[in-house]
């Protein structure tokens, strides 16, 4: 991936530097408990609960962290679950020059941003396998998620 900053020169004069080293599916559930109610059942359009939450680790070597997406999607209706999905979808990073009270901010909003198409594909195309039509997620503002987690970490119990 070319710079993100410094439009591939190196970042040497103290810019910002990203590099994805790398993206992956860390875990991965899929379970279609049912399947033998629904086949040839009448029932209704599916509730489907979704839960994104994002996360992020240093490595601990040459500056690289972990950014990670957990996604959560369960559909139900008056025949029980219908399927029932988990994922983690994670990249590593190699972030340089950016002052540390910036990092967390950064790779819980611009890295998750630059996974979420490849989760969002993930997502449709697991749930089309599964023999239901495609889930297909509405972009994710990271920005206005990563600042409710924060009030809600600083709210006392």
């Amino acid at each position: 991936m070319a710079d993100a900053t410094t439009g591939g020169t190196g970042g040497t004069s103290g810019e910002i530097v990203l590099r994805m080293a790398g993206q992956y599916i860390k875990d991965l559930s899929f379970e279609n408990p049912n399947v033998h109610k629904l086949v040839g059942a009448q029932g209704d359009n599916p509730r489907i609960n979704v839960d994104l939450n994002v996360s992020a680790s240093n490595l601990g070597t040459n500056n690289l962290h972990e950014s990670l997406i957990h996604f959560h999607a369960k559909a139900e209706n008056k025949l029980g679950v219908i399927y029932d999905l988990e994922v983690t979808y994670g990249g590593i990073y190699q972030v340089e020059n950016l002052p540390p009270e910036n990092l967390e901010g950064f790779l819980h909003v611009n890295c998750a941003f630059l996974l979420f198409p490849f989760l969002r594909r993930l997502v449709a195309d697991i749930t089309r396998e599964g023999g239901f039509p495609p889930l297909l997620l509405d972009p994710v503002d990271f920005a206005a998620l990563y600042e409710q987690r924060r009030q809600q970490a600083a709210k006392p119990n």
